[in-house]
C-alpha cells in the first residue's frame, strides 16, 4: 500500500474521512466497554516531532500509542539535529528508517510538506500556521456524537481566519455542510482556500447576523501562538466577536458550541460560557484521543471495518 499523509483535511476522500469518524466512535464506545485491550500497534513507534508547545496534542497522540500496545517519542528542536540545521528532508528519511509514523506540530506548512515528500513513513500534522485538520476530526466526532449526520447542516466560526477556520473551511468541503465565516476586516481566512469551498461557505462580517438558526458555533483565540505582541491591536479589531451565551439563544435549539482550547475567558468567550450545557468541549478535547487513533490505525494498518 502507497504511503498515506495527513497534512490536510483533502488528503481523504470524503468517504474516508466518513469512515474515519465512525470507526473513532467504534474505538471509543470499545474503550469504555472493554478497556484498552485492543492493541494493533505492538512494537511500533510514532515520532513526535513539536516546534510549537502543546497540552492535548501531546498527551492525545502518546496515549493514543500506548493504548494501542505502540511506543511515541517526544522529540523538541533541541532534541533533533533540525534545531541545528539539518535539511529537513534529510531527518525524513532518517526517522523513515527507524519508526512507524511521523506526527509534526510546527509553524510552516510549506516545511511539513516537504517532510512528508520525502518520508516513506505516513506523516500527520499536529498543527501548522496554515491548517490543524486532527483537531476537525475531533470536532466533526463531537457533532455526529451529540447531533447525528452533519451533512447539510449549517456551522458558524467567528474570529481569526487562522489554521483552525481553514480546517473548518475544509470540512464543509469534505463533510458536506454549510459554514459561515465571520472576521473582522483585515482578518479574513486565505482567499483561495475560501474560493476553493464554492458556496459552502459565506463570508459575514455581523456575529449577530451570522449566528441566527446556525446547528454550531466555533471560534479560537484572537491571537493564536507567535502572535502574542498583537495582542492588544486584535482585542480592539474583535471587539463584538466575544461568543456569549445570548448569542448561542439566536442559534437553532439544537446548537453545540465548540472550541479547540485553550480558551480565553473574558476575551474571545464569556467569563461563563464554558459552563453551559451547550457547550461542550471537553467531550471535543476527549475525542482527539479517539479521532487520532482511528486515523493512526488507518495511515499505518488500512481500513478496519467494526
Amino acid at each position: 500500500m502507497a504511503t498515506r499523509h495527513f497534512l490536510t483535511l483533502l488528503d481523504l476522500t470524503p468517504e474516508e474521512l466518513a469512515y474515519l469518524i465512525r470507526r473513532a466512535i467504534s474505538i471509543k464506545n470499545g474503550l469504555k466497554t472493554q478497556g484498552p485491550t485492543y492493541t494493533p500497534f505492538t512494537n511500533r513507534t510514532l515520532a513526535m516531532i513539536f516546534e510549537k508547545s502543546s497540552t492535548r496534542t501531546r498527551v492525545s497522540f502518546e496515549t493514543a500509542m500506548a493504548q494501542f500496545g505502540g511506543h511515541a517519542l517526544f522529540l523538541s528542536p533541541r532534541d533533533t539535529q533540525l534545531g541545528r540545521g539539518e535539511p529537513i528532508e534529510d531527518t525524513a528519511r532518517v526517522l523513515s528508517e527507524m519508526v512507524d509514523a511521523v506526527m509534526i506540530r510546527t509553524f510552516s506548512h510549506a516545511g511539513l510538506e516537504a517532510f512528508a515528500k520525502a518520508s516513506t513513513v505516513p506523516v500527520i500534522n499536529a498543527l501548522t500556521d496554515d491548517y490543524h485538520p486532527c483537531q476537525l476530526l475531533a470536532d466533526v466526532m463531537t457533532w455526529t456524537e451529540r447531533r447525528g449526520a452533519v451533512k447539510g447542516k449549517t456551522s458558524v466560526w467567528i474570529g481569526d481566519g487562522n489554521n483552525m477556520c481553514h480546517s473548518w473551511i475544509n470540512a464543509a468541503r469534505q463533510f458536506d455542510f454549510q459554514l459561515r465565516v465571520c472576521c473582522p476586516e483585515g482578518y479574513d481566512p486565505d482567499p483561495e482556500i475560501l474560493s476553493a469551498a464554492g458556496d459552502r461557505v459565506t463570508l459575514l462580517r455581523d456575529p449577530q447576523e451570522a449566528v441566527v438558526d446556525a446547528h454550531l458555533i466555533t471560534t479560537d483565540v484572537w491571537a493564536s501562538m507567535g502572535q502574542e505582541e498583537e495582542q492588544g491591536e486584535r482585542e480592539r479589531a474583535f471587539t463584538g466577536f466575544q461568543v456569549t451565551e445570548a448569542m448561542l439563544d439566536k442559534a437553532a435549539e439544537e446548537v453545540i458550541f465548540l472550541h479547540c482550547l485553550p480558551a480565553h475567558r473574558g476575551e474571545e468567550i464569556s467569563e461563563t460560557l464554558l459552563d453551559d450545557p451547550r457547550a461542550v468541549v471537553w467531550q471535543e478535547a476527549g475525542n482527539r484521543l479517539h479521532a487520532q487513533k482511528a486515523l493512526l490505525e488507518f495511515l499505518m494498518l488500512g481500513r478496519v471495518e467494526s
